[in-house]
């Protein structure tokens, strides 16, 4: 079982959609087609702060993560948010999802940013095992307002 780790490119178009469904789906959300295609092309766009990452098993994506880097006044090289992670519901537990974390923090620690962070629901237990691995959680709350 060979795993790797690389960017996004533009023939994966197809099974990166088929994981970002499934992603959607395990957080019972839905993105209209034009939102995911926006979400595609700023994933390719290489002048977009916005940057996915694919994990290959034997050959085949199982699994993908997105990340942004920000500006912060805590912190004099910026953060990293790793937005979403999705790994295949048939491989979890075999050490995908903690590669493709460990892939972000690697490119968070060349662009010198003073640390990573990401958000899971307080009901998403099987992830928070892994992500209780590296650190526990911050106790922070996240508000969110809707602007339409």
């Amino acid at each position: 079982m060979n795993l790797s780790i690389r960017p996004l490119e533009i023939n994966d178009k197809v099974r990166w959609l088929e994981l970002w469904k499934g992603y959607l789906t395990f957080y019972k959300t839905e993105f209209s087609a034009e939102k995911t295609e926006i979400t595609w092309k700023r994933l390719l766009d290489p002048n977009f702060n916005l940057y996915c990452l694919l994990a290959e098993r034997d050959g085949q994506i199982m699994g993908m993560t997105t990340f942004n880097f920000q500006n912060s006044t805590w912190s004099e090289n910026g953060q990293c948010l790793l937005e979403d992670l999705f790994v295949d519901e048939t491989i979890r537990g075999q050490g995908t999802g903690r590669a493709l974390i460990d892939a972000v923090i690697n490119e968070a620690k060349k662009r010198g940013c003073s640390r990573v962070y990401w958000n899971t629901d307080e009901t998403n237990q099987t992830a928070r095992k892994l992500y209780d691995s590296y650190v526990l959680e911050s106790g922070k709350r996240q508000y969110r307002v809707p602007i339409i």
